[in-house]
């Protein structure tokens, strides 16, 4: 990025930055995946999260698709998993534009279904677009639990 000594500021020098770069990255595909890590909220993550977020506005929502990962942690003193970290994740996210299509809900066991629809309730999210993903001892098994929950279908006919 050039700026010939012109003031730099993150927004729309950084942000148009990054959206080149996503842009250039998907140049002749149909579909492009871009992670975006670390935590919502922290002060690293904003451009990047601003970047997609005016990307949604400028290429359009049904060409967009917003997935959110999120740990969903089990208290063993209460006998049950946690959604309140969950919905404070997204709570963050709708405070800077985006809301997730998909949540995609970490923990160390399955998250039952009445967990996954009060996340779906209060997160504005269909019941069928919040992913229970238990932890596993190889990555190569996340696919098969995936699509053993519908995450195919929901990706696809979101996407179409």
């Amino acid at each position: 990025m050039a700026t010939t000594g012109a003031t730099v500021q993150v927004i729309p020098h950084i942000t148009n930055a990054i959206k080149e770069r996503v842009l250039a990255g998907g140049e002749g595909h149909d579909v492009v995946l871009v992670e975006i890590g670390g935590t919502v909220g922290d002060i690293e993550s904003l451009p990047f999260l601003e970047a997609i977020r005016q990307m949604a506005v400028e290429i359009g929502r049904e060409h967009t698709l917003f997935m959110h990962l999120t740990l969903v942690p089990y208290m063993a003193a209460a006998g049950e998993v946690k959604t309140k970290p969950t919905q404070h994740s997204v709570k963050e996210l709708l405070s800077i534009g985006i809301q997730p299509d998909i949540l995609i809900c970490r923990s160390d066991r399955a998250v039952p279904a009445n967990e996954r629809a009060k996340i779906a309730l209060f997160c504005n999210v269909p019941e069928k677009a919040v992913i229970s993903l238990k932890d596993v001892d190889s990555i190569y098994k996340i696919p098969g639990l995936l699509k053993s929950q519908g995450w195919t279908i929901i990706f696809v006919n979101d996407s179409a």
